[in-house]
């Protein structure tokens, strides 16, 4: 794991020194062990190093192969880098190096592009070939690691991180196709666009080969189906094969490391089902980590109740923190200057407290995101299916965070330039190979709207500290399989039956019956005293008011009652668009 940034330039002049190191500097905190660059005249590239896999320097990068005429730099693991690495030998690759790494090189040079259908793991990286004078760039199928780039006439500049490329003076304006799903899909902007006109990120499951000349070729390498098997399943074949693939996916990213690893246990199902399956598998030493809030109201701001459960089951060597709201304004800005793009999950200041203290313990973490967009987990979805109406509308009225009227009061005329998150949604739900309604809710959900919230949120938070989280939930072998399980069957039980069914005897019914919690952060939820000052402090400033993005007359009336604009999935319009405005101030006025 680790930050990656680079340019290739199309006017034959030299990669800037420079500019390679301002990159750097902005992605530094993803790696903390190690720092290295490579240039070669109008190629460059730049590394942060997490150690994880080879420790030694034999796993160093960028990582040069000469014989090859081939140097890569990657962020991420690559979790079946043992097999493929025997499997290279075979084919009479010889490897200097114990590492995930190098096992790319040699597989992108035994298939090409087609090295990706080969790599299972997450993954982002950029392998310049010398001999076809092309630089390949790839990103994992489920989207879980980041890549950003920037491109002019004059160059394609990548990195881990928007900021490293407004350091080196990537266009800033809004993007008004961005602002609306901003505002819309609570801070989902779908790849490849950003906020930002001058920052773009590679789709999931894509390669690019870019050409010095400029031209680009993009591939799309894999695309999963929402649909039953030919052979049909019986409901137990369909639940014991997710206990096989679910354990599958845990084992593999526990062994894929030389230091140990950690679960951050929220006290949900997810993390708690992480924790027995380990030990199901006979992991005893296992570490967990747990975080919480304070109370607001009747809304709890810890789930430290079901979370001692697992610990005391599992005997697990846990460390719990506790936060008060007085601490969370203070460390704000920091966590918004760490964030790539806006983030409004109220989780995310949640899981960059939690990393700071975790980091100094471990490196490594599972996390249980994904679990519920693959296995019907929110609430909002049985609320979809008893909806009427086209496709699109059933799933908008209970996800759609304002609808179009509201956004074009909200927002000045300047960006008032079509109904882009419709549009979006109307492509998305008339892709093929789904059988039904929710089998297209549920694709679009882990496919497409998990990549920019949930998992950005935790790889942007984690990797503040230098720390990697692993997402089993997000294993594509499972997610197949996942969205070919009938809707019903995921649904039952109020969501989440396969998971359910499998945790009866492992977790405590307590746990596994338990209402759904969402990683509490009351004070960014329900918005009072000094949040409410703090936010409306923003949104009045004379920097928002010259940015000229919101329409002050409506901004206004949601200050006055916030507690009337709330979105269909409980959040806080208001925190919305605090949190934009707030992340523009930091990183990209604060970087001008």
């Amino acid at each position: 794991m680790c930050g990656i940034c680079g340019q290739l330039r199309f006017d034959n002049q030299a990669v800037s020194t420079n500019d390679l190191h301002i990159m750097k500097q902005k992605i530094a905190r993803r790696g903390p062990d190690g720092s290295g660059e490579w240039l070669d005249k109008t190629i460059g590239f730049g590394h942060q190093r997490l150690s994880i896999i080879d420790l030694s320097n034999y796993g160093a990068q960028p990582m040069v192969n000469q014989a090859l005429d081939l140097v890569l730099v990657f962020n991420g693991t690559i979790y079946n880098y043992k097999a493929l690495r025997v499997e290279l030998i075979k084919k009479g690759y010889e490897f200097f190096s114990q590492s995930d790494t190098e096992v790319i090189l040699k597989a992108y040079a035994a298939w090409g592009e087609d090295c990706v259908t080969h790599l299972d793991g997450m993954f982002a990286f950029c392998i310049w070939d010398k001999k076809q004078q092309y630089l390949f760039v790839a990103r994992d199928r489920m989207g879980i690691k980041p890549l950003y780039f920037n491109l002019t006439d004059k160059a394609f500049s990548f990195a881990s991180n928007t900021q490293s490329l407004i350091s080196i003076g990537a266009n800033t304006d809004i993007n008004s196709v961005a602002l609306q799903q901003q505002l819309s899909l609570h801070a989902v902007v779908p790849a490849p666009n950003t906020i930002l006109e001058g920052v773009k990120k590679i789709k999931p499951a894509t390669t690019l080969i870019i050409k010095p000349n400029g031209d680009i070729k993009e591939t799309t390498y894999w695309q999963p189906k929402a649909q039953r098997p030919e052979v049909a399943l019986s409901d137990a074949d369909y639940i014991e094969r997710t206990h096989e693939l679910l354990t599958q996916a845990v084992l593999k990213r526990m062994d894929a490391a030389d230091v140990p690893i950690g679960v951050l246990l929220s006290g949900g199902l997810d993390s708690s089902l992480l924790v027995a399956l380990l030990h199901e598998a006979g992991h005893q030493d296992i570490r967990t980590f747990s975080i919480g809030f304070e109370d607001i109201g009747d809304e709890a701001g810890s789930e430290f109740e079901y979370s001692d459960q697992i610990v005391k089951r599992f005997n697990t060597r846990h460390q719990k923190y506790v936060v008060s709201n007085s601490q969370v304004l203070p460390r704000l800005g920091e966590a918004i200057a760490n964030m790539a793009e806006p983030m409004v999950g109220q989780d995310a200041v949640a899981f960059y407290l939690l990393s700071e203290q975790v980091s100094k313990h471990i490196k490594v973490v599972l996390s249980g995101q994904g679990a519920d967009e693959a296995f019907a987990g929110y609430f909002w979805y049985s609320r979809m299916q008893a909806e009427s109406g086209t496709e699109v509308e059933r799933f908008s009225k209970h996800y759609v965070d304002r609808p179009y009227e509201e956004y074009l009061q909200t927002i000045n005329t300047k960006y008032h330039s079509g109904d882009h998150t419709q549009a979006w949604l109307n492509k998305e739900f008339s892709k093929a190979n789904a059988d039904e309604f929710m089998d297209k809710v549920f694709r679009t959900d882990i496919t497409r709207l998990v990549v920019d919230d949930p998992v950005k949120r935790v790889d942007n938070m984690t990797m503040a500290w230098g720390l990697e989280a692993r997402v089993p939930f997000m294993d594509y072998q499972l997610v197949e399989h996942a969205l070919s399980i009938p809707p019903s069957l995921k649904m039952a039980e109020e969501g989440k039956h396969p998971l359910k069914q499998i945790s009866r005897g492992l977790l405590p019914d307590s746990v596994i019956d338990r209402k759904k919690g969402y990683f509490p952060m009351p004070a960014l939820k329900y918005v009072q005293g000094e949040f409410l000052e703090f936010m409306s402090d923003i949104l009045t400033s004379s920097t928002c008011i010259n940015r000229g993005v919101f329409d002050q007359a409506f901004v206004q009336k949601v200050i006055n009652k916030p507690e009337q604009y709330m979105t269909a999935l409980n959040g806080s319009r208001l925190w919305h668009l605090a949190l934009l405005e707030y992340w523009l101030q930091i990183n990209v006025d604060g970087n001008k």
